[in-house]
């Protein structure tokens, strides 16, 4: 199911292509085109265009608003420490408001993937985190919830969370994470099938290390 965004995206767009495609073609074989019908050729590849990324927002939208609230944990920005607080576990950082730590470090160390278990906590980087609800919450996005922090030397404080209508500037972070192979849970590790991010490894860790949640003691 998670992969149906990227499904639609491709179709909607590969009919916008085929259509821009067939219209160049029909413009060219034609010698006495006059300026109105070429505007009118263009307008209707804008009109497609348009229509496509309609129904695509609306299609994402109504998955990340297919939340069961029953199904839902209570999370409160203390959830959101110190990465030097939480578990590490490859490049990223865990933990599990429930208290169930054990359960989400076999999931994020084993070699074969695996599903999360409820209240399992995720961060990359100190401004973003993922959690997990109990199953059913939303089964769009594998029941994850996405989140993006405002941090200082006091603590988090949520700025933005849902399913797939949460973007950083970067992008969608469920469009990023759907894109996980299904063993993997929506987590993108190296080789997990997520489109490659911009950052490697040594600026991954600087990024990490300024955490200003994370005050040293002299």
């Amino acid at each position: 199911m998670n992969k149906l965004p990227t499904t639609i995206t491709l179709l909607c767009f590969s009919i916008v292509s085929f259509a821009e495609t067939y219209l160049c073609t029909e413009m060219s074989a034609t010698s006495n085109l006059d300026r109105s019908l070429t505007l009118k050729y263009k307008n209707m590849i804008n009109l497609l265009g348009s229509v496509a990324i309609i129904i695509l927002s609306l299609l994402v939208v109504s998955k990340s608003y297919s939340a069961d609230d029953s199904k839902k944990l209570d999370v409160s920005e203390s959830a959101f420490k110190c990465l030097s607080a939480l578990a590490a576990s490859g490049r990223f950082f865990v933990d599990n408001i429930l208290g169930n730590l054990d359960a989400t470090l076999a999931v994020a160390s084993s070699n074969s993937g695996g599903s999360y278990p409820p209240g399992s906590l995720l961060t990359l980087v100190p401004g973003e985190a993922m959690i997990k609800h109990q199953p059913g919450w939303n089964p769009a996005t594998n029941d994850w919830e996405f989140f993006l922090l405002d941090l200082s030397a006091k603590g988090a404080s949520i700025a933005a969370r849902g399913g797939a209508e949460v973007a950083s500037p970067s992008g969608s972070c469920f469009g990023c994470h759907q894109l996980a192979r299904p063993e993997w849970d929506l987590l993108c590790g190296v080789d997990h099938g997520c489109a490659p991010i911009a950052f490697n490894l040594a600026q991954i860790r600087a990024a990490q290390a300024l955490d200003p949640r994370c005050v040293i003691e002299n």
